[in-house]
């Protein structure tokens, strides 16, 4: 089985270490620190292998350089912007597979917060390594692409398995309930996900990982098809691609 250990960085990124027992190999998803990494890999007992990058943003890659001196590990990225990711070796674009061990992760682009996004999808493991294109109620911001870009993006995480758990780059759910409940105040499972953050956050647990049936059922910005949302928002006639818009922009004003 694919062991998966999380753990913060700074305030809130979240750093991911992945272990394929039968294989040996480690990879680290993104790299926001490579002291606070390093420091992981040494109470594990694990080797650094592979860094899995999602973007090029200093927050994700910091650590790159430092952990590929030390450990000799092979840095994949997005083929999108390849030439700001520090130390890459290999570029990754939509329907490519990279494998750790025997564990393959399918590759898909999700431009919107960077133009050159990528995330990570192991159907065998179930589980999905989203970077800073999804959070747990919530979204990245629309730095390098617009809404145009960034809801096909999300339909297409939209699609995987409902089981599948959920991982991404920061603690940003307690905030993104108090938003989400602004935008769909009715809905009963996001009331119920909004009081479980905020038990786990006051007990300092994370909020992660999260199946995606439940970000389904209460993320808004996975939401835009919502009838109730749209009622809300009073844009009952208007294409999906407009409400996610308005969504977002409501959220970097909230």
């Amino acid at each position: 089985m694919l062991q998966i250990e999380q753990f913060i960085f700074g305030n809130d990124n979240f750093c991911v270490l992945v272990h394929d027992p039968e294989s040996g190999e480690t990879a680290s998803i993104d790299a926001p620190d490579a002291g606070t990494i390093r420091n992981v890999l040494e109470k594990k007992g694990w080797r650094l292998t592979h860094i899995m990058v999602t973007h090029h943003h200093f927050d994700h890659v910091a650590g790159n350089e430092a952990l590929k001196a030390e450990y000799g590990c092979r840095i994949v990225g997005p083929k999108g912007e390849a030439d700001k990711i520090p130390g890459i070796d290999e570029r990754l674009a939509e329907g490519d597979v990279f494998r750790l061990g025997r564990y393959a992760f399918n590759v898909i682009e999700t431009p919107g917060h960077t133009a050159g996004h990528i995330v990570y999808h192991s159907p065998e493991a179930g589980v999905l390594f989203a970077g800073d294109t999804l959070f747990s109620l919530g979204c990245g911001r629309l730095f390098e692409r617009g809404a145009d870009a960034m809801w096909p993006a999300l339909r297409k995480l939209k699609a995987l398995p409902p089981e599948t758990q959920l991982y991404c780059g920061h603690e940003y759910t307690l905030a993104n309930a108090r938003f989400a409940l602004s935008i769909d105040p009715d809905n009963g499972a996001l009331k119920a996900r909004a009081t479980e953050v905020e038990q786990l956050r006051e007990a300092g647990a994370a909020t992660l990982p999260v199946a995606l049936a439940t970000e389904l059922a209460t993320n808004p910005f996975l939401r835009a098809d919502s009838a109730a949302i749209r009622a809300g928002l009073g844009m009952d006639g208007a294409d999906d691609v407009a409400v996610f818009a308005e969504i977002r922009k409501r959220k970097d004003n909230f």
